[in-house]
């Protein structure tokens, strides 16, 4: 009796994971330390740089030059109304990391979509219909490839004013063809399966077949790329910001910060220190939860249960 009762329970639990996939991956989650490390690391980013105007406790374009260069609130001569410090003018360093986490987050995510989806659209045309499209498609992945991504995202700047859209726009057209080899790839394999040939054979059109058929099946993939990539990208839009050819004040953006503070890392080291913190702390959040995508996404490598 206690074991058909045991049975019946496991039977009722499984049957609750199914019907809530949710369930599933919070247990996947919670079984990986790296993983719930960078999913709460994430989260938090995010929670700031939502409620940015509720959390940070000064404007942080706002200049008081009698409180410049103030320490931390635990060194000598530090304030509790500056609990990080305060720049060369006078901000807030503790409110202007706080909005950085904005732009830091819109041109990381928003040029990855823009990146994958038209990497997605070329990937899938090459891969699927082959011959002089895929020449045509891979010529041009080529020649960006051909072309240094960072000189490029220069001499855009260098012509246009830089501001969040430009970044988004010359980063995510930079970056589509790391997308288009990878999912011409995986269209490669997948449109050769039995399931393709079959959809093929009852005269189901091509579109369908790649938008239902094909592209869920190169998904896991494309998320995987897409959240190492925005690591990859907060990187760069600081590096950027730090040639001061990235977010212009008075947006902050933790590169701007760094190149505010270059020059006081001898006397004033926490005015570039702090941002720097923020975004090696942001960017392992991502990376650990990339890593833990790929193990649960990727059937070679997938967590066990």
């Amino acid at each position: 009796m206690e074991a058909e009762v045991k049975m019946s329970s496991e039977t009722a639990i499984s049957t609750v994971q199914r019907r809530k996939p949710w369930v599933r991956w919070i247990k996947l989650l919670l079984q990986s330390k790296t993983g719930t490390v960078g999913f709460f690391i994430v989260s938090l980013v995010i929670f700031v740089a939502i409620f940015a105007d509720i959390l940070a406790p000064h404007n942080p374009a706002s200049n008081n030059l009698g409180d410049m260069l103030k320490p931390p609130v635990w060194l000598d001569g530090g304030s509790q109304n500056y609990i990080l410090g305060t720049d060369n003018l006078g901000r807030d360093i503790l409110s202007r990391i706080i909005y950085g986490s904005r732009v830091s987050l819109l041109v990381g995510v928003f040029s990855v979509i823009l990146a994958g989806f038209i990497g997605i659209i070329a990937g899938l045309l090459a891969g699927y219909y082959g011959g002089v499209i895929d020449n045509l498609l891979m010529r041009i992945v080529d020649s960006f490839l051909a072309i240094p991504s960072i000189l490029f995202i220069l001499v855009v700047l260098a012509v246009f004013d830089p501001s969040i859209l430009v970044l988004i726009v010359v980063i995510g057209f930079t970056n589509w063809v790391t997308y288009a080899r990878v999912v011409r790839g995986e269209v490669l394999s997948i449109k050769e399966r039995e399931f393709v040939k079959a959809s093929k054979s009852i005269g189901t059109n091509s579109l369908t077949i790649m938008l239902q058929h094909i592209l869920p099946n190169i998904l896991s993939s494309f998320i995987v790329i897409s959240t190492l990539s925005v690591a990859t990208t907060i990187v760069l839009e600081a590096s950027l910001s730090f040639l001061g050819l990235g977010i212009q004040p008075p947006d902050v953006s933790w590169g701007g910060m760094l190149t505010d503070g270059r020059n006081y890392l001898a006397t004033n080291w926490w005015l570039a220190t702090f941002p720097g913190i923020a975004i090696t702390i942001t960017v392992l959040g991502i990376i650990f939860l990339g890593d833990w995508l790929r193990d649960v996404l990727d059937p070679r490598t997938q967590v066990k249960k």
